[in-house]
């Protein structure tokens, strides 16, 4: 949900509108509003603000708690741009929403890890136990995908981050996949025996990927965050300031030090 409601403002209530809608984005009477999800992109992003900040370029953070949201949002024009989701996850919200936005840079990369409280290696998992994977689309193909190449079951072949449990071909513990929002998954950790949880949602609850999953994914992996913006904005100045913001060496420090290695730069 975003942070706080949109308000509908009146021209003819607002005496400074006009001047304010006159101005360039990415000034203090209209700074560049960027959606982000809770934890990582949220710190990742404050960081950004600073250092754009230094060169008097302004942008705004609104953060929600799930993935759908931040896309609508910017469909309906209340964001200028979102910093949340990777390539696979674009491709299926353009598929299916009809969403005309394009990706206008890279963020980070927060690793995907299967992480147990009860079990120290995916071998150790039980007949019939219960595995947690996101359920949305892309999300939860990622999860199997990882979840086959640690050895928990097999998929069909050539199946990619689009697989669904209905491509899980050979399953010889009878693991039972639960599908879960990715947010929740963190707090359902104790009530199975493992769950896939992505670094944006990992790492706030203490979980590093390189030193507590039984399986993680690899800095290979394809799902780098993206800048998205809609397809009319891609080529403006702002987009362009706003993506050069996270190739910033001060930010791809503090990435690398707050995270502990567990969230790759990527910009």
């Amino acid at each position: 949900m975003i942070s706080r409601p949109p308000l509908l403002l009146l021209p003819a209530l607002l005496p400074g509108l006009a001047a304010a809608q006159a101005a360039d984005l990415g000034t203090t009477a209209r700074p560049v509003r960027v959606g982000v999800t809770q934890g990582v992109h949220a710190e990742t992003f404050e960081k950004v603000r600073e250092v754009l900040a230094q060169d008097g370029f302004i942008t705004r953070a609104v953060e929600f708690g799930d993935f759908i949201q931040p896309n609508a949002a910017l469909a309906a024009g209340d964001l200028d741009a979102n910093a949340y989701q990777h390539l696979p996850f674009l491709e299926a919200q353009r598929a299916q929403r009809g969403y005309d936005f394009v990706p206008v840079g890279k963020t980070v990369l927060t690793l995907m890890g299967v992480f147990s409280r009860k079990h120290r290696s995916i071998a150790a998992l039980p007949q019939g136990g219960r595995i947690a994977i996101p359920n949305d689309p892309t999300n939860g193909g990622r999860a199997l995908l990882l979840l086959a190449e640690a050895g928990a079951f097999k998929l069909r072949p050539g199946v990619d981050h689009r697989a669904t449990i209905a491509d899980i071909a050979e399953n010889p513990k009878r693991l039972r996949i639960v599908e879960l929002e990715a947010a929740s998954i963190v707090r359902a950790l104790e009530d199975v025996d493992a769950a896939a949880i992505t670094g944006n949602f990992a790492v706030p609850a203490g979980l590093n990927p390189l030193k507590d999953a039984l399986a993680r994914e690899t800095e290979q992996s394809v799902y780098t965050v993206l800048v998205v913006v809609r397809r009319a904005d891609a080529e403006k100045p702002w987009a362009r300031r706003l993506t050069e913001g996270y190739r910033n060496p001060a930010v791809r420090a503090f990435v690398e030090s707050r995270f502990g290695g567990a969230v790759i730069p990527g910009g």
